[in-house]
């Protein structure tokens, strides 16, 4: 697992992807935080974060696409099944590598919260349940990535098909002002990401929101490595 985790960490800055997902994470966190907050001259981040949290729509695929779309089409997929790792072990390397790059841009982004600081009193407990919130939505997008990477060798075919599932987790919340039928309602408010969102917000850490963003991450995972482990005895 740990050789897999370090082939996938290396070959993020061995390619463009890795450098190219790094300059637009920080260009575009770098914008919106300017902004939202620093041309408003306000402490208000609510804003900003809701920004980025679609923002991870288009960028958490940049980070994914390939993960197991390129071993299909090097036909390496062979050597990582024949392994001696277990298939939970090689896709958990896989998610562990890209969380680290993304926790990783998510600091650098952060570090701007300290320039606003300089100049007003910046909501610690807010902007730091909101950091939260923004992990935990992008841990379960990485693994929705991850799964569609699992489906096909094809990188542009992996990222679109994941902003569309990343998108539909988004807007669902949106579409229930349009329909009448209360348990349909309760049914997408329940598996949308983003009206759980709103309490991190607020600065209030949402513990049902927290299971539902690790319960989502664990489904994904498990169906990649069920894909997994069909492919190996077909």
């Amino acid at each position: 697992m740990i050789a897999i985790y370090k082939r996938e960490m290396t070959s993020y800055f061995t390619t463009p992807i890795g450098y190219v997902f790094v300059a637009i994470f920080l260009a575009i966190s770098g914008a919106l935080f300017a902004a939202t907050t620093l041309f408003e001259m306000t402490n208000e981040t609510g804003q900003y974060f809701s920004y980025m949290l679609f923002m991870y729509v288009l960028l958490v695929p940049l980070l994914t696409m390939k993960s197991f779309s390129e071993e299909r089409k090097t036909r390496t997929e062979q050597l990582l099944l024949t392994a001696p790792v277990s298939l939970v072990g090689m896709v958990m390397a896989k998610f562990l590598a890209a969380m680290t790059l993304f926790v990783g841009c998510q600091g650098l982004g952060a570090l701007a919260l300290f320039i606003l600081g300089r100049y007003s009193a910046v909501k610690v407990g807010v902007v730091l349940a909101s950091v939260l919130g923004l992990l935990l939505v992008g841990m379960a997008f990485i693994t929705v990535g991850l799964f569609v990477s699992a489906l096909t060798e094809n990188q542009l075919a992996a990222a679109v098909g994941t902003v569309g599932i990343l998108l539909a987790f988004l807007l669902i919340s949106f579409v229930n002002q349009y329909i009448n039928v209360y348990w349909i309602r309760f049914v997408l408010n329940c598996l949308s990401m983003w009206s759980r969102f709103q309490n991190f917000l607020q600065g209030t850490l949402d513990l049902a929101a927290i299971f539902y963003y690790l319960s989502v991450a664990a489904v994904f995972l498990f169906l990649t490595v069920r894909i997994y482990d069909k492919r190996r005895y077909n």
